[in-house]
């Protein structure tokens, strides 16, 4: 069987994701990955969230070190918007801190 990326991915042409920004709903080959370790040639053992182009044109491309645990630690997807940013915003400005 020869590899291809139909048959390692299946038909991406006829999935749909949603940009983690914006919200949009898109093909999947329309879509850039955003891979939240900032790794993404590290493909094993992931599953990988979508941008919109424009929402990954926008992307900071600085180092995303420690960005996921701040995230999870301001409880992220988990409380409202105003506590999230709260929290998130003290956890940074403690880490500069220690800097």
């Amino acid at each position: 069987m020869t590899m291809t990326p139909t048959t390692l991915w299946g038909n991406v042409s006829d999935q749909q994701v949603t940009c983690i920004a914006c919200g949009e709903t898109l093909s999947r080959e329309e879509a850039r990955e955003y891979d939240k370790y900032g790794d993404r040639w590290n493909r094993e053992g992931k599953e990988f969230e979508s941008l919109c182009k424009p929402c990954h044109r926008g992307c900071c491309q600085q180092n995303r070190d420690g960005l996921e645990q701040t995230l999870l630690a301001a409880n992220a997807g988990r409380t409202d918007r105003e506590t999230f940013l709260e929290r998130f915003c003290e956890l940074v400005a403690n880490d500069n801190d220690h800097d």
